[in-house]
């Protein structure tokens, strides 16, 4: 016997849904997708870079992958790698790790892009997009494979993109006590 998919016809009916498990999903037209875990190297980048930033701003402003945003667009939600809070966002996620619409967003969304073209467009084209499109005022792809860290800052609806490879410091628009370098962060991945 098939069983039916479970389709939500609503975000807000997707946020009652439990399946009693800890499984993160992506919900994409209704349906629900599970996420796959993250390679050891995007881990040992995000969980540096948690630190980095926990030491500048505080450890309840900092977010591992689990933090799910919502976005427009499908899928309706994505679990970054690592995100920076807003100071009201600490209250405000007491309850469930959920950045709504109807909250401000991020400060900061970090994607380490995982190998294959499908997760190369998907942080730099899609999740791109998605971002811009709920004013994420700063966005980083951290890129292993080739090397290279983009910082996009968002101005007039769309993000400027300055890239930081080897000894470049990494500037950030938002965080300016931040003072680490491409490599020191790549490196952490391996």
């Amino acid at each position: 016997m098939t069983q039916a998919k479970q389709r939500f016809l609503s975000f807000d009916d997707y946020l009652t849904y439990d399946d009693g498990t800890d499984t993160l999903y992506e919900l994409f037209n209704g349906e629900l997708i599970e996420v796959p875990p993250e390679s050891g190297q995007n881990t040992e980048i995000a969980v540096f870079l948690l630190l980095q930033f926990a030491a500048i701003i505080g450890h309840l402003r900092v977010r591992p992958h689990g933090l799910e945003l919502e976005v427009r667009g499908e899928p309706r939600n994505r679990y970054p790698d690592l995100t920076i809070l807003r100071e009201e966002h600490v209250s405000q996620l007491q309850r469930r790790n959920t950045i709504r619409l109807s909250m401000a967003p991020p400060a900061l969304v970090v994607e380490v892009v995982s190998p294959g073209e499908l997760q190369r467009d998907r942080d730099y084209v899609a999740k791109r997009s998605q971002y811009a499109a709920i004013a994420v005022p700063e966005y980083w792809i951290v890129d292993p494979e080739i090397e290279v860290i983009s910082v996009c800052e968002l101005g007039n609806s769309e993000y400027q993109v300055t890239q930081f490879r080897g000894n470049d410091r990494i500037v950030s628009p938002n965080f300016d006590d931040l003072h680490l370098t491409a490599e020191q962060v790549l490196k952490a991945g391996g």
